[in-house]
């Protein structure tokens, strides 16, 4: 049901899906709020549980002391579930991670026992979304009548207190690994807030999976909802504003991005925003314009004190340094105020802040998945719910809540946050007399190091707005008349791949077996293994091969002959590295001049997209045979490219084709040495593993190479 706006800000098709009506609302503040009231809700499903994660973990533990004889952990419990109820279908919709997240994440999800012991529980990765992209919505539905939608997944290291106690013994990992505090917010709903939401994740399921799921025919949910969670709200309108990047004939939405832009722009006291990031070039250039207004808003922005690893720390962390500096810049008039949650005996941890929480005026309260970044306004998937107060109740109800948030964050009741709220009339200054104490508000050092702010590029690369255009990336990198040079690098590897399968029959039928037999190779291998000048040696090899324009392909194939598959990679690795520096600093000393005119007008004309489009540009001529890789690091050298930026794009373009000739070329050896018919399987399907990437990167390319005319 799509309500008539009667609202100042919400307005469907522009700033959200649809405005509904929630008969119940529970706004849930930490981990054990939300597990606790999942659990209670999940417990009364009939008929269909869907679940969409950015990360789901049937190793979650939901509670540490079940009382109802269920088990604790999220997996066995969504067992126990479909095999009490005979009509009760779960699916678990869980975004297909990068490899990035691997060691974050449960091991092979889709083959874990907890998602497959049952027919009616369904678990499946959901990669429908473009390059780059995730599927970052937090959406619970149960039955169409009660649903979650927040910050928070059913995933480990979520649980937390709204303590935050240092050293709380609850607070580990299954590896029994202890974690920081963690904070964040969750909003359930139930009516037709809750019916919407099934539509929303039902649509989901079909993108991801080609299957369709009927829709339940329900009146009401009130009757299902859990007497253990408290009722913050009842009969009040929430509007669904969605994320969605354009992919596969399906348009892209930003309603996340507008509805920030709209109720920033419609407040008119206090703005306060809660958020793990804060790297959206959109919402901070709104924000700014509100504090150079002379009678603006206050605003205060909660965030984590630092990033909860150098790789966050040294991009996100930057860009969020970078903004908020911007911001203080605009701070003309004193009403900006940027803190983060203090808990005395963390040491050098700190609360971290997951929550994605926006509230104006007491009149707008918004809850969601979306983060304050350029990636949640137009690449990932995001679902956020607002309130919009129209009535005494509701102001007093999201009053309420805003006492209940800072009371937490300062470590007093909400009734002194009240109190001082209507003694001070200011946000700022009723946190300013109440921080301080054991619990508080510190302020958030916005301050960079230099040197790091000059090595972070722009949020383009780190914090992207829209998908990466990869065709028309690689249709500027290969120039026209290029098409033949590409299709040719494809030619010799694929040649290659040919001529070492026929060295490997001489090797096992023909003169060579008698002299390159496997006690000659060891013995080759043992010698090279001993001597601690060895990784010298080969980093020599490389850098001298990688100058004679040797192919680097047979150099990596020679490496997993003679060390083995795991040792081989790292010096590949290293080599391949090694050896492009190396190149690269030759094209620097000779200088462009000097390669351009070896060069022709195709490398110049490569060599001014690489300095234009810097890593990408080198990710995608590492993972395309767009040049010979003598004649990229020659190129890459003379261009105005960094080093920082070559090195990273070869190591991350090169990476994954090291891997698999050094998979092929192990499997193959295994093959001739120990011929049976499982090597020769696995043999077989690691070869229809690389064939089948090089006929996608044959038709990518045939797209790719295009000029803007011929599109």
């Amino acid at each position: 049901m799509n309500l008539p706006s009667t609202h100042e800000v919400f307005c469907p098709a522009r700033n959200c899906w649809r405005v509904t009506r929630a008969t119940r609302v529970a706004l849930l503040i930490d981990g054990e709020a939300y597990f606790d009231a999942f659990r209670a809700a999940a417990v009364l499903a009939k008929h269909s549980i869907f679940i969409l994660g950015w990360d789901v973990d049937s190793r979650t533990v939901l509670t540490h002391s079940p009382s109802d004889g269920l088990p604790g952990a999220l997996g066995p419990f969504l067992q126990q579930l479909v095999r009490r109820r005979r009509n009760l279908e779960i699916r678990v919709l869980d975004w297909d991670f990068a490899m990035i997240f691997a060691l974050q994440r449960e091991l092979l999800p889709i083959y874990s026992p907890h998602w497959r012991k049952h027919r009616r529980l369904r678990f499946h990765l959901d990669d429908q979304h473009p390059v780059g992209a995730s599927h970052h919505q937090k959406i619970v539905v149960i039955d169409d009548v009660c649903a979650f939608v927040g910050g928070l997944d059913l995933t480990i290291r979520r649980w937390d207190t709204n303590e935050h106690r240092s050293g709380d013994p609850r607070r580990v990992d299954p590896a029994g690994q202890p974690y920081a505090p963690f904070h964040d917010l969750q909003m359930m709903v139930a009516g037709d807030t809750a019916k919407a939401l099934g539509e929303l994740a039902r649509e989901r399921w079909r993108r991801a999976t080609g299957m369709a799921v009927n829709p339940l025919r329900v009146d009401s949910g009130d009757a299902r909802w859990p007497e253990s969670v408290r009722i913050d709200l009842t009969d009040v309108d929430v509007a669904i504003a969605r994320t969605e990047p354009a992919h596969e004939g399906h348009e892209a939405v930003q309603e996340v991005k507008q509805l920030y832009l709209d109720t920033i722009a419609a407040a008119n006291r206090w703005i306060y925003i809660e958020n793990q990031f804060f790297t959206s070039m959109a919402v901070s250039e709104a924000l700014a314009a509100r504090l150079r207004e002379p009678a603006g808003p206050e605003i205060v922005i909660v965030s984590r004190q630092h990033g909860s690893g150098w790789l966050e720390q040294t991009t996100m962390g930057v860009l969020r340094s970078r903004l908020l500096s911007a911001l203080r810049k605009s701070d003309v008039h004193g009403r900006l105020r940027m803190y983060f949650p203090h808990v005395s005996g963390l040491g050098n941890s700190c609360v971290a802040v997951h929550s994605k929480a926006f509230l104006a005026d007491d009149r707008w309260l918004r809850i969601g998945s979306a983060n304050i970044a350029n990636r949640s306004m137009g690449l990932d998937t995001e679902c956020d719910l607002t309130i919009e107060a129209n009535q005494p109740r509701v102001y007093a109800a999201l009053a309420g809540f805003r006492n209940r948030l800072l009371g937490e964050h300062l470590g007093v009741s909400p009734e002194q946050i009240a109190d001082t709220m209507a003694k001070t009339g200011s946000l700022i200054a009723t946190i300013e007399v109440l921080r301080g104490h054991e619990r508080s508000l510190e302020p958030l050092d916005a301050s960079i190091d230099p040197q790091l702010d000059a090595l972070v590029p722009d949020s383009a690369i780190v914090d992207p707005e829209r998908p990466i255009d990869s065709e028309q990336l690689a249709a500027e990198l290969v120039p026209p008349g290029g098409e033949p040079h590409v299709l040719k690098g494809i030619a010799l590897f694929v040649g290659l791949i040919v001529a070492i399968a026929a060295l490997a029959a001489a090797w096992r039928w023909g003169p060579l077996s008698s002299w390159l037999s496997e006690a000659a190779l060891e013995d080759i291998a043992e010698s090279a293994r001993a001597s601690f000048l060895t990784p010298l040696w080969i980093l020599l090899f490389y850098c001298v091969a990688s100058l004679a324009a040797l192919p680097i392909t047979l150099l990596i194939v020679a490496t997993a002959f003679v060390f083995g598959p795991i040792a081989s990679v790292a010096y590949a690795l290293l080599g391949c590295l090694s050896g492009a520096a190396l190149g690269f600093a030759v094209g620097r000393f000779l200088g462009r001049r000097v390669v351009r005119n070896l060069g022709g007008a195709r490398l110049n004309a490569l060599s001014r997209r690489l300095a234009q489009r810097g890593l990408l540009a080198i990710i995608t001529v590492r993972v395309l045979p767009i040049a010979p890789f003598t004649i990229v690091n020659l190129v890459a050298g003379a261009s105005y490219i960094s080093l920082r930026q070559f090195l990273l794009g070869t190591l991350i373009g090169m990476a994954p084709g090291i891997l698999a000739v050094t998979v092929f070329s192990d499997r193959l050896l295994a093959a001739i040495q120990h011929p049976s018919p499982a090597a020769v399987m696995t043999l077989a399907a690691v070869i229809v593993l690389i064939a089948t990437g090089a006929v996608a990167a044959r038709r990518w390319l045939a797209r790719g190479v295009k000029t803007p005319a011929q599109r």
